[in-house]
């Protein structure tokens, strides 16, 4: 997911978004523990989703603070 996809996103989209991809990341790596997992990369890429999104959300946030003082 592109940086600018996110960014369109409204922030609650964004959290659930972010929801979503740890349990998917939970999953991937139960999988990776049982052996069943085929593709190792989606985990650093789910990994990396996730950071993301966290980044775009923080820096909405600072705007926010910024735009009310």
């Amino acid at each position: 997911m592109k940086a600018s996809e996110i960014r369109a996103l409204s922030r609650e989209e964004m959290h659930r978004k972010e929801k979503d991809l740890k349990e998917e990341l939970f999953n991937l790596r139960f999988q990776h523990e049982v052996g069943q997992l085929e593709n190792p990369q989606k985990m650093k890429q789910t990994k990396r989703a996730i950071a993301k999104i966290k980044t775009i959300i923080r820096e909405s946030e600072l705007k926010d603070d910024t735009a009310k003082k």
